[in-house]
């Protein structure tokens, strides 16, 4: 038996804690033990949806942004382009500055510097011709971790220029050659081709149309053979970091610390603008997602402790007639939204993160490559995600119990005490 001191307005939280989870763990009618179950599913699986949803959106868009960088790098340092496309085809040539790359290198969170040219080329096998970007890069050059490779890496050692060459998986499957066969080069100059025979020493994959089907890679002095450059000609530098995130302060950096005109240091968010604002959309798709699952749950948790209130109105009435004052009534209630809301949280967070897991090891739910640049759909787990989405919906649980609590002020003692 429970006594309280109508003098002592004060409500006690340890003791509306101690009867909401006494409630809650010896509850014993069948009605109020389906409803919190049922609420504590819901809240579960709103928890699960917005976790699984910020992390497949999040790995969506690290996946995509990750393969784009791991082609082009980072930053590139190339002649002023007024428009930001990027096109280097027919440039006229800068010159290899050994003082400039060490410098770049020294900078902060940069992982690379290397030198590069592109040239226009068509590629004929078995009857077939493919026109693609050719890359020309020195040995120093590694695809980073987006790209995956088969076969071998360009072999540098010949004193001319390496007569091989790296395609990506959709032009050799377009052109139905494979590791080790021979296509021939075309490079159209004045309507007069040069011909080169070289050797596909291996096969990249992106699963990015705009890498994909566009760009081949190999040796920068074969480029500056048919190109007619000297041996320190080159189109630009690609500077690859640790993380996309310093791209913006350091090309800052390179621009107006290092080079003069007329380089200008390009970020890959600025030269591949539309790729990245298509993945800003997808971001807002997940905010509104969110919010809808915010709306469910607020709509849900308190409907529920209505109907909880209405069936615990005698509890409610004896309470008010022991002298429990309406705020410690109320945060009864507040507790139970609170244990309801933390036992939903912890349920939806072990379902959301197990589906995760399953997914990132077994890649059971797949996408067409062509469309989404991927496979598998990718999940990629922020724990601040996680945390914020645990501590709004609980906050929410709380929050949305403050109008239903007002009902408590509208139950009198002695009207429902006087029904058993």
């Amino acid at each position: 038996m429970f006594y309280f001191y109508p003098y002592n307005t004060t409500p006690n939280l340890n003791l509306s804690f101690f009867i909401a989870r006494r409630y809650l763990v010896k509850q014993k009618g069948a009605f109020s033990s389906f409803i919190i179950k049922l609420a504590i599913v819901a809240t579960a699986l709103s928890v699960m949806v917005m976790i699984v949803a910020m992390a497949i959106i999040t790995g969506f868009k690290y996946s995509v942004s990750e393969k784009l960088y791991s082609f082009m790098g980072h930053v590139h340092v190339i002649p002023f382009d007024e428009t930001k496309s990027n096109a280097l085809t027919f440039a006229e040539p800068i010159y290899y500055n050994p003082r400039l790359v060490d410098s770049m290198r020294q900078i902060p969170h940069v992982t690379g510097v290397n030198p590069f040219a592109v040239r226009p080329v068509i590629v004929q096998a078995h009857g077939g011709m493919e026109g693609l970007q050719l890359k020309g890069v020195d040995k120093n050059y590694r695809f980073l971790s987006g790209i995956t490779t088969s076969g071998k890496a360009i072999d540098y050692s010949d004193s001319t220029y390496a007569k091989q060459i790296l395609l990506s998986k959709t032009t050799a499957d377009r052109l139905n050659v494979n590791i080790g066969d021979t296509v021939q080069l075309n490079f159209v100059e004045e309507g007069i081709p040069r011909i080169r025979r070289v050797k596909v020493s291996g096969l990249f994959h992106s699963g990015m149309e705009e890498v994909d089907k566009i760009y081949g890679i190999c040796d920068l002095r074969m480029l500056q053979r048919i190109n007619n450059w000297t041996a320190d000609s080159i189109n630009g530098y690609q500077v690859d970091l640790t993380d996309p995130g310093y791209a913006d302060t350091v090309a800052n950096y390179i621009h107006y610390n290092l080079i003069q005109a007329p380089l200008e240091a390009y970020t890959t968010r600025e030269n591949y603008a539309g790729i990245f604002d298509w993945l800003e959309l997808t971001g807002i798709n997940s905010t509104i997602l969110l919010v809808i699952m915010a709306i469910v749950a607020i709509i849900n948790m308190g409907a529920v402790l209505v109907i909880l209130m209405v069936d615990r109105a005698r509890m409610i009435g004896l309470l008010k007639a022991l002298g429990m004052p309406f705020e410690g009534t109320r945060n009864i209630f507040l507790s139970i939204a609170g244990l309801i809301g933390a036992a939903g949280i912890l349920l939806g967070n072990i379902l959301a993160l197990g589906l995760c897991r399953l997914q990132l090891k077994y890649g059971f739910i797949t996408l067409p490559e062509e469309t989404y640049y991927m496979k598998y759909v990718p999940v990629k787990v922020i724990w601040w995600q996680v945390a914020l989405v645990d501590v709004t919906t609980l906050a929410l649980c709380i929050f949305c119990m403050w109008l239903p609590a007002l009902y408590i002020r509208r139950i009198q003692p002695a009207k429902v005490l006087q029904f058993k």
